[in-house]
């Protein structure tokens, strides 16, 4: 993935053609593209659902809408102000043509069978038939959910004391400490490879630590995202198979309903996961870890393969969630909006250990 955006990078051209480029970097690397692409002097046709990142380097939005195409010109923040009024204006002219048809209709249904106004029925019919009828506007976000809550909170939910970690000989992590409670919420940053992932596994338990002591709660229950899991979902199984199986209790209907607000409706509860998308998928292991009402959430880098309305309904959920939160994200959007703290996995030795730096603080 990276040596291809870096491959498109060098070669000359007229213009560049970028799919979700900031996918797999790291948020030095995002920044960095960032500011490349803004002295770009070609033509520049970027698809991206990170709206930071998309802001500094953008002059023009074409939005994919109802199977249209609509232009929009200034960034991403000009865009939504731009859209907004644009939806509003046009539900003002839908409802006054609603009103009109309906006016018309009436007029037609009383007097379309009387020999003196049968002419003038006829000629309020013709006029509907000509009428260009004006769509409702779709404004609502397509997907919405909420966090409910966990059913214990102990705290704290997780302490780690001294602990290292790393593969085989290779020590990525050296006596890191860290306190989790209720409330707690931690953004992790630093470059691919530091160790936000090796972390993000030693609090999920998928990995053991080779010195030092992890503390868990009892009571503790793991919301864990990792893109890895992804590939755990059963292929020959759909959205409304995997839901039954965590909850068999459940009637289907309540289920159909619950996936509703993840974007999956109709015949898609029912399809089989082996034909879903990367962000279908994602979407999916977000919908089994939400119904699990966790208390404490480990998201690594959760927004890759979303689109933007479901990286909003995420971010709001997250904002209301009651317990602990680690991110790994190059996301800024959700970083800003969703964390307290930030801690900086960075490299400090010349054997490349490395340790956890709190670097900002929302107190």
């Amino acid at each position: 993935m990276r040596l291809n955006l870096a491959q498109a990078l060098i070669c000359r051209s007229d213009l560049l053609l970028l799919d979700e480029p900031t996918n797999h970097l790291d948020l030095d690397a995002v920044i960095w593209l960032e500011k490349w692409l803004k002295y770009y002097p070609g033509t520049l046709i970027l698809i991206s659902h990170d709206r930071d990142f998309l802001d500094p380097i953008v002059d023009k939005i074409i939005h994919i809408e109802q199977q249209t195409l609509f232009e929009y010109t200034g960034n991403y923040s000009a865009f939504e102000v731009q859209r907004a009024t644009r939806l509003a204006q046009q539900q003002a002219m839908y409802e006054s043509q609603q009103e009109r048809v309906a006016h018309l209709q009436s007029y037609i249904d009383r007097f379309r069978a009387k020999a003196t106004k049968a002419k003038q029925a006829q000629s309020r019919i013709k006029m509907l038939e000509r009428m260009e009828l004006i769509a409702p506007a779709h404004v609502d976000n397509p997907f919405h959910f909420s966090f409910r809550a966990p059913e214990s909170l102990p705290n704290p939910l997780l302490k780690m004391e001294k602990v290292s970690a790393g593969y085989g000989e290779r020590i990525i992590l050296e006596s890191i400490k860290l306190n989790l409670v209720p409330g707690s919420r931690i953004g992790l940053l630093g470059r691919n490879g530091a160790g936000k992932s090796t972390l993000i596994k030693l609090l999920a338990g998928e990995l053991e630590p080779l010195h030092g002591e992890i503390g868990l709660a009892k009571g503790i229950k793991l919301g864990y995202f990792a893109q890895h899991q992804l590939e755990y979902l059963r292929a020959d199984e759909s959205p409304l198979q995997h839901m039954a199986r965590l909850a068999p209790q459940e009637l289907e209907q309540k289920l159909r309903d619950y996936l509703g607000g993840f974007g999956f409706q109709g015949d898609k509860v029912t399809e089989e996961t082996q034909r879903f998308s990367g962000g279908e998928k994602a979407r999916l292991v977000l919908a089994l870890i939400v119904w699990q009402r966790p208390n404490l959430l480990l998201l690594d880098e959760p927004t890759n393969h979303l689109d933007l309305d479901m990286r909003q309904a995420l971010t709001e959920a997250l904002i209301d969630f009651d317990g602990a939160l680690v991110v790994v994200s190059h996301d800024r959007h959700l970083i800003r909006s969703t964390t307290d703290d930030l801690y900086l996995v960075h490299d400090k030795k010349s054997n490349r250990s490395t340790a956890i730096w709190r670097i900002t603080s929302s107190g």
